[in-house]
């Protein structure tokens, strides 16, 4: 099956928009694989003996699509952003009330790369960074929703340009900083010459 092209999932998600509900349900098989991918990467950075898989992560994503009023969708980027802050806001929430279960649990360390791979590292603390991340947003609203997009919806620097409406060198210099400060917050360490 080829690959379906930007402007395809653009038109259904216009459709979609104008009020036809029948267009989300052939925008799902085009966009489900990016999703999955999208869903296994945060999975991956998730700590092991995580409960929620990444198919109940999408489908998860797709009744909140589905309960939700009318966006006013854009394009393909503007789609894959609102979905990536779909599963940040899932994992979460999840984390939170694991936690409260947990009444407390140890904080983990996040490590940020540039390939949004998951590391050999220790998983992602989800609520010190959405923490970190409401606060930044509160500080410099763009470098949050870089680091949303790139980190969470794995977004690639022209993507996420394409998405907020900026310059490449834009993206790269506030993705910089917003690891940086993000780290820092966190109580991590800098790494020396990033």
């Amino acid at each position: 099956m080829p690959e379906p092209s930007s402007h395809e999932i653009t038109r259904l998600l216009h459709e979609w928009s104008s009020g036809n509900p029948g267009a989300l349900d052939k925008l799902m098989p085009l966009v489900y694989a990016d999703l999955h991918g999208t869903a296994r990467r945060y999975m991956a950075r998730e700590r092991s003996g995580q409960t929620i898989q990444a198919t109940a992560l999408i489908h998860e994503v797709y009744v909140r699509l589905v309960d939700s009023s009318a966006a006013n969708w854009q394009d393909r980027a503007h789609f894959f952003a609102v979905c990536a802050r779909m599963m940040r806001q899932i994992l979460t929430d999840f984390a939170r009330s694991r936690q409260a279960q947990k009444r407390g649990g140890g904080a983990e360390n996040i490590t940020f790369n540039d390939s949004l791979h998951a590391a050999n590292e220790p998983a992602t603390d989800l609520i010190a960074l959405d923490d970190a991340l409401n606060c930044l947003a509160r500080i410099d609203a763009r470098k949050s929703q870089v680091v949303e997009l790139r980190f969470f919806g794995g977004l690639s620097v022209e993507e996420t340009a394409e998405v907020l409406k900026i310059s490449k060198e834009t993206v790269k210099r506030d993705w910089s900083f917003a690891k940086l400060w993000l780290l820092r917050e966190m109580g991590g360490e800098a790494p020396s010459g990033t």
